[in-house]
């Protein structure tokens, strides 16, 4: 069943270990604020404030999980408290086979919540959260997912437009000689270009100046590059959804990072808004002298 993205009060349960924080990591991504472990006894109030500012509060994941112990059968009084305030909500229930769960718990190296031998909590912590799951609108089960699975299982039931949505694309011009860009995922380097810096009147210029875009795409050499980086990264970036990614820094570098770089980060992101993915711009070395 897929949900609209309005005035949503989503609340994550399930057993410990099936990959609940992994579900609030996605939904923060997606725009969620995130709440995990409040005691219930806050919930009555924080659904309260929520309410008054529904603005603000559109979007909202609360976790609820074994560590409330008893108070989790208030669950049923949450669930009658949204309803009476009209708040839209689903629940759901992230669950995974014994045998997952006993192996995520041994490459983390944690106890169970409940202080007893794995083995035994989960069995004891899938009694206690029969009234979380009889109530749940979905079930989830990450025995077999990847993470990007994972995502567009969210993705979907959330009703996100596209996998497109889900992947935020950094594109950012940088100059080598200022240090590469550490924070990249990708980088090209456009230094193969004839150099704009030593055209008299293009010194003082930059990337985003028409007079430096005609100079760098009347290179044959340029114009052949982009395009094939172009539809290079159009073939990949559905790849890095599928894997999960939710941001990719593509880093584009010239030597001072003010003409070739520019000009060419300004072109990438044009051509991917076009391709309908969200974009974000940046130029770290532009003002530099």
């Amino acid at each position: 069943m897929n949900i609209k993205m309005e005035n949503n009060f989503l609340i994550i349960s399930g057993i410990s270990g099936a990959g609940k924080s992994q579900v609030l990591n996605i939904l923060e991504d997606f725009g969620f604020i995130c709440v995990d472990n409040m005691p219930l006894e806050f919930v009555f109030d924080f659904i309260d404030l929520c309410r008054k500012d529904r603005k603000k509060y559109k979007k909202i994941a609360l976790s609820i999980d074994i560590r409330s112990g008893k108070n989790i059968n208030k669950i049923s009084e949450i669930l009658a408290k949204l309803k009476k305030d009209k708040i839209r909500n689903q629940v759901f229930f992230i669950n995974a086979d014994d045998s997952t769960i006993l192996k995520r718990y041994s490459e983390t190296r944690r106890k169970h919540p409940l202080g007893l031998l794995v083995k035994d909590g989960i069995a004891e912590e899938r009694k206690m959260m029969q009234a979380v799951k009889k109530v749940a609108d979905q079930e989830i089960d990450t025995t077999n997912m990847t993470i990007g699975e994972l995502k567009n299982t969210l993705g979907t039931l959330i009703g996100l437009p596209s996998d497109k949505k889900q992947l935020l694309l950094s594109i950012m011009s940088f100059g080598f000689k200022y240090g590469i860009a550490n924070e990249a995922d990708i980088v090209f380097d456009v230094r193969f270009i004839p150099n704009p810096n030593y055209v008299s009147g293009l010194k003082t210029k930059t990337g985003r100046d028409a007079a430096v875009v005609k100079y760098i795409e009347k290179q044959n050499e340029y114009n052949k590059f982009f395009h094939r980086i172009a539809d290079l990264l159009k073939d990949l970036l559905p790849g890095y959804i599928k894997e999960g990614k939710s941001q990719l820094t593509i880093a584009i570098g010239c030597t001072g990072g003010r003409h070739r770089s520019v000009a060419t980060a300004e072109k990438l992101a044009k051509f991917f808004i076009k391709n309908k993915y969200k974009v974000k711009l940046y130029h770290r070395d532009i003002a530099r002298i």
